[in-house]
């Protein structure tokens, strides 16, 4: 059997009036075969004969059962072996997959008009190191469904007051409010969307609609390709800017996205557009509802307990608050970056938001007036304890505050004293140094110590009677130096 190239080659060399021996030497072929090609119009294919197959005689049946129910070709198999098929499995699969091909699901491309439509989505992309433990990186992305423009941001969760914050901040960035706003059936925007149904959203993502005035819309459940602009956004944020990106810090995360978001993402050719989605947006910018005077609040408000120790615990974290609501109840006030403390209304503590684990975030001005009030109570029982000793210890401690500067500090020390030695005999060097106007714990401390200890009385003083001790020759002193002196005067 010739190729079809090959017979044209021999129709070509035949039109020339080439003689079939001729042709047969020139192509190296059987002049038995030329002749028979020659004599042919048109090339024809050798027709193989066709084997007959076990599964002939079952193939109207697999299509009977595959116009009842998509069985898949196991099932098929199972139900024609117990009927005699004594084939294999193999050539059912080829034979349901000829008659059934595999169907891909298709999609509408849908069309949204200038200022019509934004959609909303989550990523994520391994973790950053958060002080003395690791966090999920997570990034929100908000995508104009006309001019693709985007907005991105990274956290480091994906609660509530994050999800508002972010939303936030991308209708400030986009400087206007879209008509709708497309989400996922996360939680801090929809509680349930049975299928079929109406989603029923939580009511304070409603609350945040409502306020800036747009349309929240909730995908299908399982149908991410319903908003499949800020899908595409999320995968190209991972291809092109998180690719081979080094994350040393959370701190760096975001000042990064920004640079890439206006220098690069909003300035692309987009691939279905054709067109920079900056320059679209500036069409799109002025048919976007304005934005409300007053931000919405995004804050997330919870009641927390005080501990004894004066501390509220959050998020594994224990944080300070003011020692006059210890073992109350105060209200948490949650943003993205800081926690404030509120109790009736009344700011009573702040502090920044901590993202790694098991740490205690200490104010001291929390508990410094209680440290004060403990260290005054504390003197007052010392002061009670010195002038208990005797009656002299008042005028001694208006002694002692004339001309001392730290009085309490000697009054501790002489209380310390009295219980070293006692309180009489404190009590009677006190009575002594007050007679001796010897103010001062030290002073009180030499008398006891004096006291407890007294020195030798001094024996008589015994004169030596060696006589070449007693019997000493002085030479008299030269005075000629003095005598220079007074001549030269």
């Amino acid at each position: 059997m010739i190729d079809y190239e090959t017979y044209c080659r021999i129709r070509q060399l035949a039109g020339q009036t080439l003689k079939a021996s001729q042709i047969a030497a020139e192509l190296n072929l059987d002049i038995k075969t030329v002749e028979k090609w020659m004599a042919k119009e048109t090339f024809q294919r050798r027709k193989s004969a066709k084997r007959a197959s076990k599964l002939d005689p079952y193939k109207k049946q697999i299509i009977a059962l595959l116009d009842r129910h998509p069985y898949t070709a196991r099932q098929i198999c199972q139900q024609l072996e117990q009927e005699g098929y004594a084939g294999g499995y193999t050539i059912i699969k080829d034979y349901v997959r000829l008659i059934r091909p595999v169907r891909k699901p298709a999609f509408l491309t849908l069309e949204f008009a200038a200022g019509e439509c934004a959609q909303v989505d989550w990523g994520q992309y391994g973790s950053v190191p958060a002080g003395s433990t690791r966090r999920r990186l997570s990034f929100f992305v908000m995508v104009l469904c006309y001019s693709r423009t985007l907005y991105i941001e990274f956290t480091l969760s994906e609660s509530m007051e994050h999800f508002l914050t972010c939303h936030r901040h991308a209708l400030e960035f986009f400087g206007g409010v879209p008509r709708k706003v497309m989400v996922d059936n996360l939680k801090v925007a929809v509680l349930s969307h049975p299928a079929g149904q109406k989603a029923q959203f939580n009511p304070r993502y409603l609350d945040f609609a409502a306020h800036y005035g747009f349309e929240p819309v909730a995908c299908n459940v399982r149908k991410a390709n319903e908003k499949g602009r800020v899908e595409n956004g999320v995968g190209y944020v991972k291809k092109n800017f998180l690719c081979g990106l080094e994350l040393p810090s959370f701190d760096a995360v975001n000042p990064a996205a920004i640079q890439w978001r206006d220098t690069i993402a909003n300035l692309r050719i987009h691939g279905e557009t054709k067109e920079k989605p900056a320059v679209l947006f500036e069409k799109e910018k002025p048919l976007l509802k304005p934005l409300p005077v007053m931000p919405y609040d995004c804050a997330v408000i919870q009641p927390v307990p005080v501990s004894r120790c004066c501390h509220v615990t959050f998020q594994s974290n224990r944080y300070s608050a003011p020692y006059l609501y210890a073992s109350q109840r105060l209200t948490l006030k949650i943003l993205p970056g800081q926690l404030l403390l509120f109790h009736n209304e009344k700011l009573v503590a702040t502090h920044v938001r901590r993202y790694d684990r098991g740490q205690r975030i200490s104010d001291p001005d929390h508990i410094r007036e209680l440290q004060n009030q403990r260290q005054r109570a504390r003197q007052q029982t010392l002061l009670l304890a010195f002038l208990s000793l005797c009656p002299e210890a008042e005028p001694y401690c208006r002694k002692l505050q004339e001309k001392r500067l730290n009085a309490p500090h000697h009054i501790q020390k002489i209380v310390a004293l009295s219980e070293i030695y006692g309180p009489d005999k404190t009590a009677r060097a006190i009575q002594d140094a007050l007679r001796f106007e010897a103010i001062g714990c030290e002073y009180v401390a030499n008398v006891l110590e004096q006291r407890e200890h007294p020195a030798a009385i001094p024996g008589a003083l015994h004169l030596t009677h060696r006589q070449d001790l007693l019997d000493l020759d002085i030479a008299a002193p030269d005075l000629s130096a003095y005598d220079n002196r007074h001549n030269e005067k």
